[in-house]
């Protein structure tokens, strides 16, 4: 990464900080944005100046509503990395990340023709419940469809890709797959009709069925009124199971 690149990477990551009040002195803030983004030392030559991070800190400011929610909400997933290992790696916290990614979708409302329960929170939640009455100890089909839409809060028209990057380290290899074709999925559940060859290459998967009980539970949980649990409730169901079977952790590359 180029000095310059590197600059305005920390001023702005370190602008976030302060916004957000996770840290209240430049110094530190500075120094905290250096540690997320570089694996070594960085020369304080090459670390911004503090009218650069003010800088930043007034784009955040002047940011539009959806812009400055995308910028929070990252931060907010950024605050899980920085519980050490004896190794001394950054490993993640990874229902703490859940729950702050989750938390910003009660805010995000979807289309009331398509989804009448209303924001993007409930209606996880719905799909959650629905989920857990088919599948009840399977943990990764149960966070796929808890976490499902956890992107919409960053990017509504690209979602499945935005949530699969905010999730990166955090969900199993079949948890991600289920999330990236959940809306293929859901094409093929209401029209019947998908490319050849990406409904061949679906159908080849061991999960194609867990696939498909997604993308129904997706379509069923656009109920107004339906009783479903909350955020710190799901959670916890889900941590038990992964008691159960033993606590996986996922690690996030520097």
């Amino acid at each position: 990464m180029s000095t310059d690149r590197l600059r305005r990477r920390v001023a702005f990551e370190a602008a976030k900080l302060l916004y957000t009040h996770e840290e209240t002195q430049y110094g530190s803030a500075k120094m905290k944005a250096a540690r997320r983004l570089v694996a070594g030392p960085v020369p304080s030559d090459d670390l911004p100046c503090n009218r650069e991070i003010r800088h930043s800190m007034r784009a955040i400011a002047r940011a539009g509503r959806a812009e400055q929610q995308q910028l929070l909400t990252q931060a907010a997933a950024d605050r899980a990395l920085d519980r050490p290992t004896e190794a001394g790696e950054n490993t993640v916290d990874r229902f703490r990340t859940y729950e702050l990614l989750l938390l910003p979708l009660e805010h995000v409302m979807q289309s009331p023709e398509e989804h009448p329960e209303g924001d993007v929170l409930y209606h996880s939640l719905q799909v959650f419940e629905l989920a857990r009455q088919k599948l009840p100890y399977d943990e990764e089909f149960l966070l796929a469809a808890l976490l499902h839409d956890v992107g919409k809060a960053v990017d509504r028209r690209n979602h499945v890709a935005a949530g699969l990057e905010m999730l990166a380290g955090t969900v199993s290899p079949r948890t991600a797959w289920l999330i990236e074709h959940h809306v293929e999925a859901l094409l093929l559940l209401r029209q019947g009709t998908l490319g050849v060859r990406l409904r061949r290459r679906l159908e080849a998967s061991d999960d194609f069925d867990e696939l498909m009980l997604l993308a129904a539970c997706d379509r069923q949980g656009r109920v107004v009124g339906m009783a479903a649990p909350d955020v710190p409730d799901a959670l916890q169901y889900v941590r038990e199971l992964a008691d159960m079977c033993g606590e996986a952790e996922f690690s996030i590359p520097a």
